[in-house]
């Protein structure tokens, strides 16, 4: 298959090319690295994205930022930019990629552990999974052509540890292998609606 990675370079997106690099065909995208650039906030960019590529199999986001702060000091731009760039950007990419995976192909998008096990300052995070998780199962059932859509929701990573894990006391880190199946259970297997956690 011929897959669109996005935000390939990260800890999250390292595991997913790592497990799927050796079977498929990969092309990895990010804000500012990668074969491609594009910053999936813009739904304009995307389309572009998406055009210069040509058809694809598959799409894997592993992108999207989202702001850690204490609940009082939000304002609604600091709020709204977790949700443009981690829920916004990868609905972007389902959006504007519709008509351009191939038929039976897959969308696999990424939330994390914070709406289900929450840790302070995380709200903003906490947010963004709940709505993508809404998102995955609501756009399931409207899909055509075959077409897939689930979200992997990971705890954190023991490869992360050592720069987050000061936020998140408490938390069993998972293993980027564990992390890197569940985007092939997502990708190659027949799940669609689903959201696939690693814990």
């Amino acid at each position: 298959m011929k897959i669109l990675v996005v935000g390939a370079s990260g800890d999250i997106g390292q595991a997913a090319c790592d497990e799927l690099n050796n079977r498929h065909e990969i092309i990895k995208t990010g804000r500012s690295s990668g074969q491609y650039e594009a910053d999936i906030s813009d739904l304009a960019a995307v389309r572009d994205l998406y055009r210069k590529i040509g058809q694809l199999d598959a799409v894997v986001s592993c992108a999207g930022d989202a702001t850690f702060a204490p609940l009082n000091e939000f304002t609604r731009d600091s709020f709204m930019y977790g949700l443009s760039q981690k829920v916004m950007g990868q609905v972007n990419l389902v959006i504007a990629g519709l008509d351009t995976i191939a038929d039976g192909g897959s969308f696999t998008l990424t939330s994390g552990v914070l709406d289900r096990d929450p840790i302070r300052m995380g709200v903003n995070a906490a947010t963004a999974n709940g709505a993508l998780a809404g998102f995955v199962k609501s756009a399931a059932i409207e899909m055509s052509r075959g077409l897939r859509i689930n979200v992997v929701s990971p705890g954190l990573l023991e490869v992360s540890e050592p720069r987050y894990g000061k936020w998140f006391q408490g938390h069993k880190p998972v293993s980027s292998i564990d992390v890197g199946r569940a985007y092939s259970k997502s990708v190659e297997g027949a799940l669609t609606g689903q959201v696939l956690i690693v814990e």
